[in-house]
């Protein structure tokens, strides 16, 4: 199971929400392609970048953090928030990014990440974003009827390399994530999983690892915060 250390991007800073609301911020760091260099000297194999303005404003808002990460490290960077067209995925992917992550597009415009995944295979991810069961789109301003298991089991076909499945409820709380929502899902669909929200403890990622279905993990403020210690937490899911 991989791990993703998370750099979650709020006006240029590092930040972390509690419960997606952006409000209720905290800073981390001013210099996100600093921590994204710790985050690659500690030996993480993915990085995995929020634009949290961006997924308010429907387009990209903090692309210079973003470049300033992808020509400071060399490990691979998935990104989500902001990214509604081809134009803008076409950018994102000549710019040096492995992976994007669609999200509200998944639902509101299917055929795009239909597109995008047969164009670029193997480097379109859905993120699928939920409260009680039910998708939540917008930067999870606005719930939906869609149910998750539906949305998901929609894009067997379609070719894309992952879905992030975030429970909002659990995100930046440190409650520990929703383990059996995560597997449940994962047993639904081919498409490999990465949980996120909620991720506090190595105990959690064991957790995630030991399903035997899950295969990633996305963890933030746990990391920020010491609860987890990153070199001891990819030894643990490698071993």
């Amino acid at each position: 199971m991989i791990l993703y250390p998370a750099i979650d991007l709020k006006d240029g800073q590092c930040v972390r929400l509690l419960h997606g609301e952006m409000d209720k911020a905290t800073v981390f760091g001013d210099d996100p392609a600093a921590q994204a260099a710790q985050f690659e000297a500690a030996g993480c194999e993915w990085i995995h970048l929020v634009d949290l303005n961006g997924a308010f404003a429907g387009e990209p808002v903090n692309g210079a953090a973003v470049e300033a990460i992808l020509a400071r490290v060399k490990v691979p960077c998935q990104l989500g928030g902001g990214i509604r067209d081809m134009a803008t995925i076409e950018g994102w992917l000549a710019k040096g990014l492995a992976r994007v992550i669609l999200g509200t597009v998944a639902v509101e415009n299917p055929d795009l990440v239909r597109e995008a995944a047969r164009t670029f295979p193997g480097r379109v991810a859905v993120g699928i974003d939920a409260r009680n069961g039910r998708v939540a789109t917008k930067g999870w301003a606005t719930e939906t009827e869609v149910m998750v298991t539906d949305l998901a089991k929609s894009f067997e076909d379609a070719g894309v390399a992952a879905i992030i499945y975030t429970d909002i409820a659990r995100d930046g709380a440190m409650t520990g994530p929703n383990i059996e929502a995560t597997e449940a899902l994962a047993r639904a669909v081919t498409i490999p999983v990465i949980a996120s929200g909620g991720v506090s403890s190595l105990a959690d990622l064991v957790a995630l690892k030991n399903t035997g279905v899950i295969a990633g993990a996305i963890s933030g403020r746990a990391l920020y915060d010491g609860a987890i210690d990153l070199g001891e937490a990819l030894e643990a899911l490698r071993g």
